[in-house]
């Protein structure tokens, strides 16, 4: 292998140090640096989704520059490279570390080329080595498998399935699934698995059930939903490669002795299980499940007295593992309580900053009857029916009282926005308060949007747990090659499980106490689909619904409150509550036709950052700004040693910076005033100067006496040339231009009037200092 100098090692740049220092080190020990053993630059992330003024921008994606590989099921250890000079072998290890805990690789490493140091997750101890003492891949792998029982070796060796589906797990989901068949090898027997809406739940549990069913751990396994529509998406999507070995529970099967025992893979609803107080689940032995994954797992399963919990009690010598978005705690009903805590999370937060999930704007909307409307006490509605309650406010319409002027207004604007915005085809669902009001809202986005109705009658659609007509075109709303329906009403069917890739528009006329309910909403828009220009999704909000996003149980996990004495109580006072129901006087809803409706004002807001902060263009630059450069000093300095157009690039690159969209904003289109000020004005309300005003003032502070005549002379027109041209002062392509061969050309400037290149760039340098530093 190639030997080096120091001071060329010195030279080296980092891409220079992996090929030349680390890769062949690598290779010279016995890693397949050509083969499966090691991935280069190993993409992590997608890279996060800015979306500023309505347009969408990646930033740029984390990358590993090494992963060494244990066969093709998990990364053994991750290797972040620097260059030599200025750093040391621990400069990378924060950095990979971050990537190592995030991927859940045991081993993380970082080099300058000049030796490495480990940080092994397994001890909790750093190491140093020198270079040839990096260790092979069979020490490493020995480590690894130290202490491992025989069945955490069959699953660790036991590899995805890939052919059928075309995709490999992404780093999260390969996380959940290793750490899952790690814990069942391990004999934990229930667990629970926390992943944000849209992060691929059910191909992780596809991976996991194949993995354990490939490995021989288990046998025979039941995916539990509760909606028919989860386990027809399941089946036809990312269960699909199970074909003959997965079957759906229904009557027929159910019925059949000779069937119900053949296959591996069985669906099932907890409603099919439990028919009527008939126990279906019964037809089953009690251990003739050794596996069962629970979809959904927040809604039956969480509540120790729901009789869906029958089912999971029946089969209690399983495995179960409970997939959530959004786990439940309350007083009367606990996930942590069966499960346990999350054995692995995947935050909408995380989803969002890796560019797996979409981010959002909202709109917030406010209507004049919102701040309320009060009745006399003999006045009557428009059914001649007495007012049940003397005033009403924004959480009361279309529970308590019907305004026909306010859905109309809400119909209106929508469909407005979606015209205004060339988005009228575009999938968008309306939550509503009940199915009567979803009925309404209906009826008033068809008379909005009679020319799309007229093309297709399927434009505007109904799709609630009474209408079999909505329903029936379920499949066709979460298609994303089909255009209709595209404007759909519904109050609580859509909610969580159904799958609307291209849904890029949700709208908020329901009020939501629930913070999960309100997480599985917002869950129906953050996929991405980047081929169709789903990039990012809108919420239009008429009820004030997105103040949840500001609420820290929002992307926290929720505290634990469960209570069995309340529990008990709660099933106790619910049997009550049915047997009286008869004879409970019901509330009427009350109905208004004559009170108009009318659109006070709206707020555009825009998701800055992952910690769900919403804020204009100017204001979002801003941030960005202080983000990286704390003071004026600090972005002065800055400026002043790096060319510009590397600061701008470097600001952009993390977000969606547009310059000339701020410059119009501000009022700053003078082009004397250059990109410096505009930006110094935003973040440190600077006065902007022109680029004579800060030569100017720099000249005040006579810098330029120290300098002789011709030298003086030369710096004076590049002054010039800066206030005209606005050049980059520190190119020395400056000096080959016609105005400045009196003075003997560039290499003559250089070499005797600034005594070398060095001193001619320490020289620009001061010259940049003194024009930035100026206020």
């Amino acid at each position: 292998m190639q030997k080096f100098t120091k001071n060329e090692k010195l030279k080296m740049t980092e891409e220079d140090v992996k090929a030349k220092l680390i890769t062949p080190h690598l290779k010279e020990i016995g890693w397949n640096t050509e083969g499966k053993d090691v991935s280069y630059e190993a993409k992590i992330t997608d890279g996060r989704v800015d979306v500023v003024e309505d347009e969408a921008r990646r930033a740029p994606a984390k990358k590993a520059d090494y992963l060494l590989w244990y066969g093709v099921n998990r990364p053994l250890a991750i290797i972040e490279a620097k260059k030599f000079k200025d750093t040391t072998p621990i400069t990378g290890l924060e950095q990979a570390k971050e990537y190592a805990r995030a991927m859940e690789i045991p081993f993380a490493y970082s080099s300058n080329g000049d030796g490495f140091v480990e940080y092994d997750f397994l001890t909790g101890k750093i190491t140093e080595y020198k270079m040839n003492e990096f260790p092979t891949k069979e020490q490493l792998i020995k480590r690894f498998r130290a202490g491992k029982s025989s069945d955490q070796l069959k699953v660790l060796d036991t590899p995805y399935q890939t052919s059928m589906t075309s995709k490999t797990p992404r780093y999260y989901q390969q996380a959940a699934i290793n750490k899952t068949i790690d814990e069942v090898a391990k004999g934990n027997k229930r667990m629970m698995l926390v992943m944000a809406t849209g992060t691929g739940k059910t191909y992780t549990a596809f991976q996991i059930i194949y993995r354990l069913i490939k490995s021989g751990l288990k046998k025979r396994v039941l995916f539990l939903a509760d909606r028919n529509v989860l386990v027809d998406q399941t089946m036809s999507g990312d269960f699909n490669s199970f074909k003959n070995q997965m079957v759906k529970i229904d009557n027929k099967l159910l019925n059949s002795p000779e069937k119900i025992t053949s296959y591996q893979i069985y669906l099932g609803l907890y409603q099919q299980l439990i028919n009527n107080e008939e126990k279906n689940y019964e037809k089953f032995d009690k251990d003739f499940f050794d596996l069962i994954i629970i979809d959904e797992a927040h809604r039956g399963s969480a509540n120790k007295n729901s009789e869906w919990r029958q089912i999971l009690d029946y089969f209690k010598s399983a495995t179960q593992i409970g997939l959530t978005a959004t786990p439940r705690e309350s007083k009367t009903a606990s996930n942590e309580e069966y499960y346990g805590k999350p054995i692995y999370e995947y935050s909408l937060k995380q989803g969002i900053e890796d560019g797996f999930l979409a981010p959002y704007q909202i709109i917030k909307v406010h209507l004049d009857v919102d701040d309320g409307i009060w009745f006399g006490e003999d006045e009557v509605d428009s059914k001649g029916q007495k007012y049940a309650y003397s005033g009403y406010n924004q959480k009361d319409y279309d529970k308590k009282i019907v305004l026909s002027s306010r859905t109309k207004a809400v119909a209106k604007y929508v469909s407005d926005y979606l015209k205004k915005n060339d988005l009228r085809l575009e999938k968008s669902i309306f939550f509503c308060v009940d199915i009567e009001h979803a009925s309404n809202m209906k009826k008033e986005l068809i008379n909005q949007n009679s020319d799309m109705m007229r093309k297709d009658d399927r434009y505007v659609m109904q799709i609630t747990g009474d209408d079999k007509t909505g329903k029936a075109q379920l499949d066709n709303f979460s298609d994303p090659e089909s255009k209709y329906p595209t404007l759909v009403t519904t109050s609580k069917l859509l909610t969580t499980g159904v799958d609307v890739k291209t849904c890029k528009l949700i709208v908020l006329d329901a009020n939501i106490e629930s913070m999960t309910e309100f997480k599985q909403i917002i869950g129906r828009g953050t996929r991405i689909d980047w081929e169709r220009d789903k990039k990012y999704f809108t919420i239009i909000d008429f009820r004030n619904v997105t103040e949840k996003f500001f609420d820290p149980e929002f992307d926290g996990n929720p505290i634990k409150v469960y209570s069995p004495e309340e529990a008990l109580n709660y099933k106790k006072n619910k049997k009550k509550k049915v047997k009286s129901a008869e004879i409970e006087e019901v509330r009427i809803k009350n109905y208004n036709d004559t009170i108009e409706t009318n659109i006070l004002g709206s707020q555009k807001l825009n998701l800055s950052d992952t910690n769900l902060k919403v804020t204009d263009l100017v204001d979002y630059t801003k941030q960005n700004i202080l983000d990286k450069y704390p003071s004026y000093k600090d972005f002065a300095n800055a400026w002043s040693k790096e060319e510009k157009d590397k600061i701008i690039k470097e600001l952009i690159k993390d977000s969606t910076i547009d310059l000339e969209k701020i410059r119009e904003q501000e009022q700053l289109l003078n082009k004397d005033i250059e990109d410096f000020d505009v930006l110094a004005k935003i973040a440190y309300s600077h006065k902007p100067l022109t680029k004579k005003e800060r030569v100017m003032k720099a000249k005040e502070t006579e810098f330029l006496n120290k300098y002789q005549k011709e030298a003086r002379e030369i710096i004076e027109k590049l002054l010039d040339k800066y206030i005209k041209y606005d050049i980059e002062l520190a190119d020395v392509k400056n000096l080959k231009v016609d105005d400045f061969d009196s003075f003997g050309g560039m290499v003559n400037i250089i070499k005797n009037k600034f005594n070398g290149k060095e001193n001619y760039l320490k020289t620009i340098k001061e010259i940049k200092e003194k024009i930035y530093t100026v206020e």
